[in-house]
């Protein structure tokens, strides 16, 4: 429950969410974004299956994809080590 008179939109204090930029630019990433994932499901399973058999999560392998156009096969082994590479490190 929010408090009385606030809107649930994001936090005025800084640092913003969607960081120094313009707030307009966020929303339109964010939406580009939710709708690259956007895709029926039976094209979700078989990436988050290939994702699995590879190591990887099923955004890593779907943003590889977008941005490489092609997917990953598990002699891509020096692009797969990269991307887990970029994770952040867990305690």
């Amino acid at each position: 429950m929010s408090d009385m008179g606030h809107n649930g939109g994001p936090p005025l204090e800084e640092p913003h969410e969607w960081g120094a930029g313009p707030v307009g630019k966020y929303f339109d990433w964010k939406h580009a974004h939710r709708e690259a994932f956007e895709v029926p499901y039976e094209i979700a399973l078989m990436r988050a299956r290939r994702a699995a058999a590879l190591g990887l999560t099923y955004e890593e392998y779907t943003l590889e994809l977008m941005e490489r156009g092609r997917f990953l096969q598990a002699s891509d082994t020096e692009r797969i080590m990269q991307i887990k590479l970029k994770r952040p490190v867990e305690w």
